[in-house]
C-alpha cells in the first residue's frame, strides 16, 4: 500500500498548510472474487475492487468531512473539506493520539477455483436427494484494507479477510412454494459445504407435509438463524446514543436485573469471522460483558457519546466512508446452554419452531409483530410438518424477563454469535 500511505500523508502535510489545526484520513480498500449460481448453474464470476479515502478536518475549529472513491488530486479534496467546514458550528475534534501500529491478517486465501468447487458440492448434494428443488447462491473470498492515521500521530493499519457462502434452495409444488437459505462465514481456509447444506435438506425433510398452525401464548423455539429477530432489539437497547437521546428503557438501570438470570451478552473482537484490533476512531477493542446473568453491567460507546454520557469511549467507534464514528457493535456473543436442539423439540408439548421471518423485526420499543416465512409446528415434542399464515408477536423486553431455554448449537448469524432458544411469552396466531 505505499501509494496510499503517502497520499494519507499528503493529505494531512495540505491540510495542515490550509490551515486546519486537525486532520484525520480515513482509508478503506476492499478486493473480493464472488462466485455466483442461480438455477443450479454458475451465474457470475467478478474480481470487484473498491478504493475509497474520507478526509476529516477542523479549522478554526469547524469540522469538514469528504469522501472519495478511486483515483483523486489531493488538493481538490483538501479544498473541498475546508469550504465544506465553513458551513458548520465549531466543535471539540474527537480524534485518538497514538503510534504507528500494523495489524496482520488471521484470515486465508481461497482461489476462485475452490469457490466454484464448494458452489457445485453444495448445489449436487441438495439435487441428489430432491431433484426438484432449484438452487441459487453465492461463495466469496474478500480482503479488506483498512488505515486510520490522523495529525496527532496515530497510524494504525490492518487487514482482514473472510470467506463466506451461503446457498437456498427453492421449491414449488403448485401453489406452495418454499424457499430456505442458510450459509456461513470464516477466517479459516476451508468453508465446509455440507455444514451449509445439512441444515438446509434438514429443514426440508421437516417441510414435506404441513401442519395446522396452532394459535394461542405458546413456546415458540427460535433457530440459531432467525434468534437474532430478539438480540438486534437489545443491541439497539446497549447503545449508548440512544441513552443520550432517553430512548433506551435501560438509561438509567445500570446493575439492575433487566433481563433472565441465565442471559448473558458480551462482545468478543478476537472471535469469529469479523473481529477488528482497533474501531474506525483508532481505539483498540476490548471484550467486555454487556449483560451477567441478566444484570446491566455497561453500555457501548464512541468517543462523543462517551463524552458526552461522562465515560471513556469503549472502543466501538464505527462509520462508513462519508459519516462521522457513532456506537456500533461486533461479534456480540450469546451465552448458549448444554440442550442440544433436539431435546429443546422434546421439551415443547405444543408450540412452533421458528426458522425465516417476512419484513423486519422490532425496533429499539421491542414490540414485535412478524409474519412466519418459514416455520414448524411442535406436538408432544415431535416435529408434525411445516405451517403457513403464521403470525407472532409480543414485547422482546417483557418475553426476555422469563426463564429462557437455550440450545448448545451456537453460530455465526452476520457478526451475532447466538445458539436456539425456546421463549414462553409470544402470542402465534395462526390461519386455519
Amino acid at each position: 500500500m505505499p501509494d496510499a500511505d503517502l497520499f494519507a500523508e499528503q493529505l494531512l502535510t495540505l491540510a495542515k498548510q490550509a490551515g486546519a489545526e486537525d486532520a484525520e484520513v480515513f482509508q478503506s480498500r476492499s478486493q473480493s472474487r464472488p462466485v455466483s449460481f442461480e438455477a443450479n448453474r454458475l451465474k457470475q464470476l467478478e474480481s470487484t475492487q473498491a478504493d475509497g479515502t474520507a478526509l476529516r478536518i477542523w479549522k478554526n475549529g469547524r469540522p469538514g468531512l469528504i469522501v472519495a472513491y478511486g483515483e483523486v488530486e489531493a488538493q481538490a479534496l483538501v479544498d473541498r473539506a475546508i469550504t465544506l467546514s465553513d458551513l458548520n458550528e465549531s466543535e471539540d475534534p474527537e480524534l485518538t493520539s497514538g503510534t504507528r501500529k500494523s495489524y496482520s491478517d488471521d484470515g486465508h486465501q481461497v482461489e476462485v477455483k475452490t469457490l466454484l468447487e464448494w458452489g457445485n458440492q453444495a448445489i449436487d448434494i441438495v439435487r441428489d436427494k430432491y431433484p426438484d428443488v432449484v438452487c441459487g447462491g453465492g461463495w466469496d473470498c474478500e480482503t479488506e484494507n483498512t488505515r486510520i492515521v490522523n495529525s496527532r500521530g496515530l497510524d494504525y493499519s490492518y487487514q482482514d479477510t473472510t470467506i463466506s457462502g451461503y446457498l437456498e434452495a427453492s421449491l414449488v409444488k403448485g401453489d406452495d412454494f418454499l424457499t430456505i437459505y442458510d450459509g456461513q462465514a470464516t477466517r479459516d481456509s476451508v468453508l465446509d459445504p455440507i455444514a451449509i447444506v445439512a441444515p438446509i435438506l434438514q429443514r426440508l425433510d421437516w417441510a414435506q407435509r404441513n401442519s395446522p398452525a396452532p394459535s394461542g401464548r405458546l413456546p415458540v423455539l427460535l433457530t440459531a438463524k432467525a434468534a437474532d429477530l430478539l438480540w438486534g432489539t437489545l443491541q439497539a437497547a446497549l447503545n449508548g446514543k440512544q441513552v443520550l437521546e432517553g430512548a433506551s428503557p435501560w438509561n438509567d438501570r445500570a446493575g439492575e436485573a433487566v433481563l433472565a438470570s441465565n442471559i448473558h451478552l458480551s462482545q468478543d473482537p478476537k472471535s469469529g469471522p469479523y473481529g477488528c484490533p482497533f474501531d474506525d476512531e483508532g481505539i483498540e477493542t476490548r471484550a467486555m460483558n454487556f449483560i451477567e446473568g441478566g444484570r446491566l453491567k455497561q453500555f457501548f460507546l464512541d468517543r462523543k457519546t462517551g463524552r458526552e454520557l461522562g465515560t471513556p469511549t469503549t472502543g466501538n467507534g464505527f462509520r462508513n466512508l462519508g459519516s462521522n464514528p457513532m456506537p456500533g457493535l461486533f461479534n456480540f456473543i450469546v451465552a448458549g446452554g448444554d440442550t442440544s436442539f433436539e431435546d429443546l423439540v422434546r421439551s415443547i408439548d405444543d408450540g412452533i419452531i421458528l426458522d425465516q421471518i417476512l419484513g423486519s423485526g422490532p425496533g429499539i420499543s421491542g414490540d414485535l409483530s412478524v409474519n412466519v416465512d418459514l416455520g414448524y409446528r411442535i406436538v408432544r415434542g415431535e416435529i408434525v410438518g411445516r405451517i403457513k399464515d403464521t403470525m407472532i408477536s409480543g414485547n422482546v423486553y417483557q418475553t426476555l424477563k422469563d426463564a429462557v431455554r437455550f440450545g448448545n448449537d451456537g453460530e455465526w448469524s452476520g457478526s451475532c454469535w447466538t445458539p436456539s432458544l425456546v421463549v414462553d411469552g409470544f402470542s402465534v396466531v395462526g390461519k386455519t
